[in-house]
């Protein structure tokens, strides 16, 4: 690592972490419980829980703003299944069509072998083949109907969906690849058929009518859509040598029912930190700004897009890092595995949670998904899930993979009430969170280490010539990024001697500067494919995507072979160009710092 992970203010450190109290965080989650606030996107009880944060902000002298932006919202009503005669529960996802009163009927075809699942998949469905046909039918296929299924089987001309859920709950989901509010890009791309899903014995019983022979179904589902205002809360807490520059901490402030693990916990730790660190913000060097979202389930991510477009040049300014916080302090939640976060951030958050909780920790590439609304700007991340409960203890309970709740089945249900949390394990996420966020306040120098993210980069260029073999040319890309490692190891080398300097030291902030320009350079090439303040789909997106057809081209031939190959030709040219700018900015930052 080429900065220093160890906190610069461990005096601050230990009197924040001496600090944390269950008692707002816990009042709140029981304020939500036994209140019952089911926080559905425009609704009362949303707004009703954002003015007791907002109350609770004034109360520990919090400056704060309420936002109101105007959302899409896409919110289910009701919806059923029947088939054979027989009348079958059913939930949709946010953004599935309504049907006509009548419903929607056609024959139901099985795709067996094909699991839309939420397992280590979780959020990166990849089908194992394209090989299906199911126009003008009405598929059924085992697991959660997200967006990149949905718009699969859409492509290939089903009519409606049905998804088996894997347990006796059925999950609300999204099925929308639209990030946020639709644009002229985008608006046309949302779901144009009906979807929706049943629990396992159900669909067992849905299976056994198919094996009987053709079988028509009728789909009726009803949603409510249009633009809804909805409350966005923005606390500022300032500080003091660097006040411009900020960390961005947030979660979403909206559920499926009560949905106290997701995310009720992550509500309540939002508040906490919002207290321990407005008590201490004359000690703190650069502020923190805390946002609670609407709009994430029924609104895909709608309030934190709205404010990366609102406050975009700010964000692409001054924030050093963004940090998200969905369903920590959940039950049984024991270990730190997979946790979300940027290469050129892993080896600082990951050392900032075994300080802070004793708890090793490993990380993996943020997925697409979650309120990661910023990588477009170029912000480096870390965080969305934390802790959860160890694979070995979810096999032992029966469990399948979902998408929070610490691992608990009860995620996106009505059972995710009160149990769900657990006041030890709360506390203990809220000492990582607070530790890794006094060290990004206050520590000197920014945490990232590019040298990691650009030796990353090596591997997947690596990779993609070798599949793409004479079909593609990488050398610009290789030589740039060669260029680019020799200028960071420059740079990390000129600032060896930093860490003891003050935050308003000139050649600290020269490092500084560069560490958020190259954040700006090489996160967007490395998670968009669209370019700077522009949504990508809510579909996986791989490393260095520009590049990732290498990956097929050698399968293609004839106009799409050509087609791949130009594609590739402008994605090699878009990857090379990025390089060199982190390049002379790596540069021209190290002369700075030597003098």
């Amino acid at each position: 690592m080429h900065v220093s992970t160890a906190p610069a203010r461990k005096d601050l450190e230990e009197t924040l972490l001496a600090t944390l109290s269950a008692d707002a965080p816990w009042s709140l989650i029981e304020h939500f419980a036994n209140e019952n606030l089911i926080r559905e996107s425009g609704s009362e009880d949303e707004r009703g829980a954002a003015q007791y944060i907002s109350d609770q902000l004034s109360r520990f002298g919090v400056e704060h703003t309420v936002h109101t932006p105007e959302l899409f919202l896409s919110v289910p009503v009701r919806s059923r299944l029947v088939a054979g005669g027989r009348e079958f529960h059913a939930k949709s996802p946010a953004f599935s069509i309504s049907t006509p009163p009548d419903g929607l009927s056609g024959e139901a075809i099985f795709i067996p072998d094909f699991n839309a699942s939420r397992g280590a998949d979780l959020f990166d469905f990849i089908p194992a083949t394209e090989d299906v046909e199911v126009a003008g039918k009405i598929v059924v296929v085992n697991g959660f109907g997200g967006p990149p299924p949905v718009s699969f089987f859409e492509e290939r001309g089903a009519i409606g969906q049905i998804y088996l859920n894997p347990g006796e709950n059925i999950h609300w989901g999204i099925c929308t690849t639209i990030w946020g509010a639709p644009d002229l890009d985008n608006y046309r791309s949302q779901p144009h058929t009906p979807v929706l899903a049943i629990n396992q014995s159900d669909g067992e019983a849905l299976l056994a009518q198919l094996a009987a022979g053709k079988t028509q179904v009728t789909l009726h589902t009803e949603l409510r859509e249009g633009w809804v205002e909805c409350p966005c809360i923005d606390a500022v807490i300032r500080g003091n040598e660097e006040a411009e520059r900020f960390v961005l901490v947030h979660g979403h402030l909206d559920s499926w029912d009560i949905g106290i693990g997701d995310n009720a916990v992550g509500n309540a730790t939002l508040l906490e930190l919002a207290r321990i660190f407005q008590a201490q913000r004359d000690q703190l060097a650069r502020s923190l700004r805390v946002v609670w979202w609407t709009g994430h389930s029924t609104g895909r991510y709608g309030a934190s897009t709205w404010f990366a477009d609102r406050f975009g040049l700010e964000l692409a300014r001054h924030c050093i890092a963004q940090v998200n916080i969905d369903s920590p302090g959940c039950r049984w939640a024991d270990t730190y595995t997979d946790v979300t976060m940027m290469t050129e951030a892993s080896e600082f958050a990951c050392q900032a949670i075994e300080d802070a909780s004793g708890i090793p920790a490993t990380g993996a590439r943020p997925h697409q998904a979650g309120d990661y609304s910023f990588n477009n700007i170029g912000l480096s991340a870390f965080f969305m899930l934390l802790s959860s409960m160890s694979a070995e203890l979810r096999e032992e309970k029966g469990y399948y993979g979902v998408g929070g709740c610490g691992g608990n089945i009860a995620w996106h249900t009505e059972d995710d009430r009160l149990e769900i949390a657990d006041q030890e394990v709360l506390m203990r996420d809220l000492r990582v969170y607070t530790a890794a966020l006094q060290r990004v306040l206050n520590n000197p120098l920014h945490p990232y280490d590019f040298g990691a993210l650009a030796q990353e980069f090596a591997g997947t260029l690596a990779r993609y010539s070798e599949a793409a073999g004479e079909q593609a040319d990488f050398g610009p890309a290789h030589c740039a990024l060669a260029g680019l490692q020799e200028a960071l190891g420059e740079l990390y080398g000129a600032a060896a001697g930093l860490a003891g300097r003050g935050v308003g030291d000139a050649a600290v902030r020269a490092f500084n500067d560069a560490q958020l320009a190259l954040a700006r350079e090489l996160v967007p090439i490395n998670f968009t494919r669209k370019g700077r303040f522009r949504t990508e789909p809510a579909v996986p997106i791989p490393q260095l995507p520009d590049l990732a057809a290498a990956l097929t081209v050698a399968g293609t031939s004839g106009h799409l072979r050509n087609v791949t190959k130009t594609h590739l030709l402008r994605g090699v040219n878009r990857v090379a160009w990025c390089f060199e700018q982190a390049t002379a900015i790596a540069r021209r930052a190290a002369a700075v710092i030597s003098g």
